[in-house]
């Protein structure tokens, strides 16, 4: 097996390892908890009086979920990025290992991080530009 192989045999198990623990956290929360606890305010919004970087994430989310595609990337664009490279890096890859197909995995590079930090850095900076300028509160 190949040192890229390896990677992404590593990368694939984390992934299922995410996805799982994502799916057994949201199911406590969602049959168990969300009546009992209370939402969170942010803190950079409450102390600096500016959007964090994650700002709006819960709301892409929410958004993707429902097929409101568009909204979602308003809200923050990382959301709907991450559905697809992830998405697409976990489905090829399970077919992969499957026998579906010959090797045709998606492979991974760095540019994914890369594209993922100037998704977060441009949404930061859009979004409190638009706060802090123009008064634009999302």
């Amino acid at each position: 097996m190949g040192k890229g192989k390896e990677l992404e045999t590593e990368l694939f198990h984390i992934g299922l390892l995410f996805l799982g623990l994502g799916g057994c956290l949201w199911a406590v929360y969602f049959f168990l908890l969300r009546d009992f606890l209370p939402q969170m305010p942010c803190l950079f919004d409450r102390l600096l009086g500016i959007y964090c970087p994650g700002c709006g994430g819960t709301r892409a989310l929410t958004a993707l979920v429902h097929g409101r595609l568009l909204q979602s990337l308003w809200y923050h664009p990382l959301i709907p990025y991450t559905a697809v490279i992830g998405g697409g890096f976990m489905v090829t890859q399970g077919l992969d290992r499957l026998g579906i197909t010959d090797g045709k995995g998606w492979k991974y590079h760095n540019w994914y991080v890369y594209g993922a930090l100037i998704l977060v850095a441009g949404n930061f900076l859009v979004k409190n530009a638009l706060r802090l300028v123009w008064g634009i509160v999302m």
